[in-house]
């Protein structure tokens, strides 16, 4: 009897090792390897301006994101932040790769490539923003691991910086894949509209903007599917720059009540 308890015992740890996944995680002082390969696309979300350009409020602080990088500069503290975040998400959507050259900051545009200068070292990188933060006083933006080693900010945990603002980059270097050339950020340029409805039968959709064309220009509809079904979005003007469809946002919500600017 004894014999067969220990031969079932034997079984059930065989059986209990072929189907359990182990996993191992470094121990507290080490980093992470670095499996990245190349450099984190951006992600970008077609079809309206980014959700990343709400304002929001972060422990009883509210931030606006600012719509052009253009001309923009700062001086502050940077920080860092490394493997506890590695594998999140940012805010803009992306995973945080602690080993790629991306920085979190309050207001500046996603996407936005920003030259930080240590004025105590006198190092410089580029990195591009891709999440929101530091929200601590005096601390104006918080480096990816690599870009905190490279500017030399690791050991300290902090620096005195100046950042200037580079743009999106529209080319890269073949060699060191870092950007070669740059175009303003700014969501105040582009093409926009004012949405005044949505409907799910797309029947009422069109008899709504027939009705709203007879006053308004570019009276259109615009077909929007997710997980709650499909979507008939009326909207109506035409506009080069977010502060023209603003304005006319703030006019006509008196007449058809709430709506709202979005890009096209």
């Amino acid at each position: 009897m004894k014999l067969i308890c220990q031969l079932l015992l034997v079984f059930a740890l065989v059986m209990f090792g072929c189907s359990t996944k182990i996993e191992t995680t470094p121990a507290p002082h080490q980093i992470p390897p670095d499996t990245s390969k190349k450099p984190t696309k951006p992600y970008q979300k077609p079809g309206k301006t980014p959700a990343t350009q709400k304002p929001y409020t972060i422990m009883g602080q509210r931030y606006t994101p600012i719509a052009s990088a253009e001309g923009f500069s700062q001086k502050g503290y940077a920080s860092w932040y490394g493997k506890k975040f590695h594998g999140r998400k940012t805010s803009n959507g992306e995973r945080y790769d602690m080993y790629a050259m991306t920085a979190a900051h309050k207001t500046l545009p996603m996407n936005t490539w920003v030259r930080v200068h240590n004025l105590k070292n006198n190092r410089q990188i580029m990195v591009r923003i891709n999440d929101r933060g530091p929200f601590v006083a005096s601390r104006i933006i918080d480096l990816s691991y690599t870009g905190a080693k490279k500017l030399g900010v690791v050991g300290p945990g902090t620096a005195p910086v100046k950042i200037v603002a580079l743009g999106r980059a529209n080319t890269y270097s073949t060699a060191s894949k870092k950007p070669t050339s740059f175009s303003p950020v700014d969501y105040w340029k582009g093409n926009f509209t004012v949405q005044v409805g949505a409907f799910q039968i797309r029947q009422n959709a069109k008899n709504y903007r027939n009705k709203l064309s007879r006053t308004y220009s570019n009276a259109h509809i615009v077909t929007y599917t997710d997980y709650r079904g499909t979507f008939y979005r009326v909207r109506i003007g035409k506009f080069t720059n977010l502060k023209d469809a603003l304005r006319f946002r703030d006019k006509v919500t008196d007449t058809l009540g709430h709506c709202f600017t979005v890009a096209e």
